[in-house]
């Protein structure tokens, strides 16, 4: 008998230990892989976020800002970005678990963004690791998460909140810390965010999918029905310089874009 993809979800989801989650995660992936997870007709299951003890989270507006120029300074900017792929884990996981009667492709999508985080977040550790600091040594916070929160009731706000508009905003963010990277020598991190870059504009562009075909079975027209979402919400609005070239291959229209890019003064 086939286990259930959603308990298995909701173990990994759940875990507090790193190490246990990204085996909990790489097992999952591998078992849904293999066609040993069954995704229909099982049981709702209790869901909860497993965060570790460190690091501490305070509001946004507390984290320091980060004189990369020093290598402490540096640290602090890649344990941010360690941080942020951590919780996208978190965030796959969820996207999977929470919501039922979805098609098979939408499971198999978030499970294998899981993973993908996953290793992320372990080639970013590693790196950290390289600098004498770990995960957990510096404050970071929780505002990818408190936006799954904000979104639990509804699939098409969470794929149009999370990973078409906050992990979007992480393929704006990338290249201009790659440039400030690069002015400091570290170019061994610069490759690593090439490569998550490029996963990144996937996972977006599973959520600009995911996003646009629910507003097609729901017959709303997906980019006003998206600026509602975001005035509805109160979410944060793009901030400039966006990176056009990958929102384009992530699924936004250059004429969404035209809509978004930020006013300058």
């Amino acid at each position: 008998m086939k286990k259930s993809l959603f308990a298995a979800l909701a173990e990994a989801l759940a875990c507090t230990e790193i190490s246990s989650k990204l085996r909990l995660t790489a097992a999952l992936a591998a078992d849904w892989q293999a066609e040993k997870l069954d995704w229909q007709n099982q049981p709702a299951v209790a869901l909860a976020c497993g965060i570790p003890a460190k690091p501490e989270l305070i509001p946004p507006k507390e984290v320091p800002t980060r004189n990369i120029s020093t290598p402490e300074g540096r640290a602090r900017l890649l344990h941010a970005i360690v941080h942020i792929e951590f919780s996208a884990i978190n965030l796959a996981l969820d996207h999977a678990a929470r919501f039922r009667d979805m098609p098979r492709q939408y499971y198999a999508d978030w499970v294998g963004v899981a993973a993908e985080e996953a290793y992320h977040f372990t080639i970013l550790r590693e790196r950290l690791l390289t600098l004498g600091y770990d995960y957990g040594d510096f404050p970071a916070h929780a505002g990818l998460w408190q936006m799954a929160e904000k979104t639990n009731h509804d699939v098409l706000a969470r794929m149009a909140l999370v990973p078409r508009l906050l992990e979007a905003r992480g393929l704006d963010a990338t290249p201009p810390i790659q440039r400030k990277l690069e002015q400091c020598g570290d170019h061994e991190s610069v490759r690593l965010l090439d490569i998550i870059l490029h996963d990144e504009i996937g996972h977006v562009g599973l959520g600009d999918r995911w996003f646009r075909e629910l507003c097609t079975a729901r017959q709303l027209e997906p980019e006003s029905t998206y600026r509602q979402l975001l005035s509805d919400f109160k979410a944060p609005r793009p901030s400039a310089p966006l990176n056009e070239s990958a929102r384009l291959a992530a699924g936004f229209s250059a004429s969404e874009l035209a809509e978004l890019r930020p006013v300058r003064p």
